[in-house]
């Protein structure tokens, strides 16, 4: 178990590094993808399998929205992947600070404190994170409601903003 959450957590570090040395918003949108996956299964991991279901797919419903906005802006007919020299560089100069951040704190960290949230609740009726849901719905509904008012809101700005001469939020770039 210890080897697969230290593959989630190479491959939410390497995959953060692809997005933030990408310059192409098409792999961009595909490395947050990869990147919300493995974070997702991190949460598998740690006991909290309902939130992690819950989250990824309201990751992919944003990603999904933010992937075609920016393929509809960007006008790039040979967009820069992740083969190229440039993003190459970049990216392993990302991955050369964060293993000399992991250097610098590598002390104290052990692993047999992964545990997961039902490790230690051994006659509980619930699992740690449907607890957790119910108490989301029944004290912070309210707090649920002005997030959905929130999102409807920046979408109706976002497309307000590429609506572009009148002509709808679909144009030709």
């Amino acid at each position: 178990m210890v080897y697969i959450m230290f593959m989630f957590l190479f491959g939410l570090v390497l995959g953060l590094a692809a997005v933030a040395s990408n310059p192409s918003p098409y792999f961009a949108a595909l490395g947050l993808v990869a990147v919300a996956g493995m974070g997702c299964g991190v949460l598998v991991g740690h006991g909290g399998s309902f939130l992690s279901l819950v989250l990824f797919l309201i990751y992919l419903g944003g990603m999904l929205v933010v992937f075609a906005y920016s393929a509809a802006l960007a006008a790039e007919p040979y967009p820069e992947g992740w083969g190229s020299w440039p993003v190459l560089g970049v990216m392993m100069a990302y991955m050369v600070g964060v293993c000399a951040a992991a250097g610098l704190f590598w002390g104290g960290w052990y692993e047999g404190a992964w545990v997961s949230a039902d490790e230690f609740a051994e006659f509980s009726v619930f699992r740690g994170d449907i607890g957790g849901v119910a108490l989301m719905y029944s004290v912070g509904g309210g707090v649920l409601v002005m997030g959905a008012w929130v999102l409807l809101l920046t979408l109706f700005v976002v497309l307000e903003l590429t609506r572009g001469l009148s002509r709808g939020a679909l144009r030709a770039v």
